[in-house]
């Protein structure tokens, strides 16, 4: 996206969220222009929450310690996903070298370091021990077993650093079988998408705009957010109804199905 329609976008999204993403299955740091994004997120209010497969992290020791950052999530697992065979030391130095900076110019900032693989078929268990050793390395006394997903997904390391874990799961596809018509999601209760294009969706697993709620760059977001096809899915997910179809097919929605519908909120937050 290029910097001048992002900031005739941040003004509209600032008054109505605590923290922007940076992403939607992408990659923020491969953007040339980060920095003046992350400046423009500062000039109004706008807390940034970043994930990152961290490969690009040695061009942005400085840019991800950035005052508007507010949280940073190393997603690990995507390592050995995409570099089976490459040795990940050089990858996790990198990241060590970057959390210790952290620790000393930006103390408050939070960091999740993410293995979102667990109960894979590619050996997960197995490749997440390498991962598992140096994160212990960085506080040999914290506790740092992967526990039960219901139970708990994170455990401190130190300061403001998490190890975080959870399940894998498919993005959805109008392709996959559908999985039913009840249950609950969180899309447009507590956030909302905006792709690169400027098409408005109601989660952040809408990757590809399967559910187009409007155009940002054509009409005001608020008035995309409060539009009938909106406000009916908000409401449908209320009385725990799937009514999109992309919906009936999200693997994610599973795992609220035993939480009841979703409570209504007050305003939308991202």
């Amino acid at each position: 996206m290029a910097v001048d329609q992002f900031a005739t976008i941040i003004p509209q999204v600032a008054p109505l969220t605590e923290q922007v993403c940076l992403h939607l299955m992408g990659e923020p740091l491969v953007h040339p222009d980060l920095v003046k994004l992350l400046d423009l997120c500062a000039e109004h209010g706008a807390r940034i929450n970043l994930v990152t497969n961290g490969t690009l992290l040695n061009r942005h020791l400085s840019t991800l310690v950035h005052p508007a950052l507010r949280q940073v999530n190393f997603s690990l697992h995507s390592f050995f996903d995409n570099w089976p065979d490459r040795d990940p030391e050089p990858y996790w130095s990198t990241i060590s070298e970057y959390l210790q900076r952290v620790q000393v110019e930006r103390p408050d900032l939070y960091i999740n370091l993410r293995l979102w693989n667990l109960g894979s078929e590619r050996g997960a268990s197995e490749k997440n021990l390498f991962f598992l050793k140096k994160i212990q390395a960085l506080n040999p006394d914290a506790d740092l077993e992967l526990g039960e997903i219901r139970r708990a997904k994170s455990r401190r390391v130190q300061g403001r650093i998490y190890l975080s874990w959870d399940t894998e799961f498919v993005w959805p596809d109008l392709d996959l079988p559908l999985l039913g018509e009840q249950g609950n999601c969180y899309g447009l209760r507590n956030h909302f998408g905006i792709l690169v294009d400027g098409t408005v969706v109601p989660c952040c697993l809408d990757k590809e705009g399967v559910i187009r709620l409007g155009n940002v760059f054509d009409t005001p977001l608020n008035q995309i957010l409060d539009s009938e096809k909106a406000k009916r899915m908000v409401l449908g997910f209320e009385k725990g109804q799937l009514l999109e179809p992309l919906c009936q097919r999200c693997q994610f929605i599973q795992r609220f199905k035993d939480k009841g519908p979703a409570r209504p909120t007050a305003e939308k937050k991202n």
